[in-house]
């Protein structure tokens, strides 16, 4: 489970939950979240995808390719074009299509910093961060500010786990009777 200490001293846990079709086999993952251990919400149905993709994004812009290699340092770059794009949103719906339930979301600031050089001059700095923000259903938020590296090696665990949690199960040992069971009738 990948997890992140947040600007106002919480934890927030997110693991990747295998979503099953009626014969019990995983297909994608859903987001548990969780704030310091007590259940959050549940987001990001069938997301391993986006997942999957920002992972490489964020390893690509990392090793300097396209618009990213404008960034000298590496933990500024990521994988939007824009400045202050948005990465992802994962949101709760249920099957009426309400919102509800908690909400994940990564975007990106610049950040300029005024450095101070000799003589009283100095420079601008401008840097590049990746905000998550977590909604939980009484709408209390969470956020953490990550490095370019950071955010590689919150996504990558991410992906390993949902890897992890979609491995097929045995067919033989179906949890429906009937079609897929080894039982004879």
């Amino acid at each position: 489970m990948g997890g992140l200490r947040c600007v106002d001293g919480s934890y927030l846990t997110v693991t990747p939950i295998a979503c099953t079709d009626s014969a019990g086999m995983p297909y994608e993952v859903t987001l548990a979240l969780h704030r310091d251990g007590t259940p959050y919400g549940v987001v990001g149905e069938r997301c391993g995808w986006f997942l999957a993709r920002l992972a490489r994004g964020v390893g690509a812009a990392r090793s300097g390719r396209g618009q990213a290699r404008l960034w000298p340092d590496p933990d500024d770059r990521f994988p939007a074009n824009e400045p202050d794009g948005e990465l992802f949103a994962f949101r709760y719906r249920n099957r009426s299509d309400v919102v509800g339930g908690g909400e994940l979301r990564c975007h990106l600031r610049t950040i300029p910093v005024w450095v101070p050089g000799q003589d009283g001059r100095g420079e601008w700095r401008v840097t590049r961060r990746a905000y998550m923000e977590a909604w939980g259903p009484s709408g209390i938020g969470m956020r953490a500010v990550l490095t370019s590296g950071e955010l590689a090696a919150f996504v990558e665990c991410l992906v390993e786990e949902a890897e992890g949690a979609l491995k097929p199960v045995e067919l033989g040992r179906n949890p429906i009777e009937g079609a897929g069971s080894l039982q004879r009738r």
